[in-house]
């Protein structure tokens, strides 16, 4: 028996009755920092003044997140972290700078749309970006949660184009036109296994 999976199986013991998944010691705790980025995004379209603090959040690896945190079994967490199959660990890690690079090109397009006054174009960005990382929240918790074939469906979405933000500006006297969005899904497999 190899000592990686004593290691992992021993801590798999240890993070029982706990809310760290047993079987791939990942927790959703990890997702708090991009929901909370998603519920701002959401509120700037109608409180514009909010961009100076939405501005302040900042990428946070797993480790970050769980050190920064308040998180009951945070260094649990961390240490459980470099157990992880590294099939997870890589599409979550790939997911997440998926979503980073989202999170900073929503901020350049929002300044650009904010200093234009521009605000149909803001409720655009906001609303395509939400929708964005939501979807990409979504495979990391199946990811996290061990949802069968979530990791595979990572993988595969990172052929993906990444919603286009930079909506254009509507030319003055312009008519609004409708801007289809982009969306971010899940494979229909992996969503069914969310429900089993």
């Amino acid at each position: 028996m190899s000592d990686q999976f004593k290691f992992t199986r021993t801590f798999r013991k240890l993070v029982e009755n706990t809310t760290i998944n047993s079987e791939t010691l990942l927790s959703t705790d990890y997702l708090n920092h991009f929901n909370e980025l998603v519920m701002m995004l959401d509120l700037i379209p109608d409180m514009p003044e909010m961009m100076d603090e939405i501005k302040e959040w900042r990428p946070k690896t797993y480790a970050e997140h769980f050190r920064d945190s308040s998180f009951t079994h945070k260094d649990l967490a961390i240490a459980a972290y470099e157990h992880v199959l590294d099939e997870d660990r890589k599409a979550l890690e790939m997911t997440v700078d998926r979503m980073n690079q989202t999170v900073e090109e929503t901020f350049a397009a929002l300044d650009d749309a904010l200093q234009s006054g521009d605000a149909d174009r803001v409720r655009m960005i906001c609303s395509t970006a939400s929708e964005a990382l939501q979807g990409m929240a979504d495979r990391c918790s199946g990811i996290i949660n061990g949802v069968e074939g979530a990791a595979a469906t990572a993988f595969a979405a990172m052929d993906e184009s990444i919603p286009v933000l930079d909506v254009p500006a509507r030319e003055k006297g312009a008519p609004k036109e409708e801007h289809e969005e982009e969306k971010v899904v899940m494979d229909q497999s992996a969503i069914d296994a969310l429900f089993d």
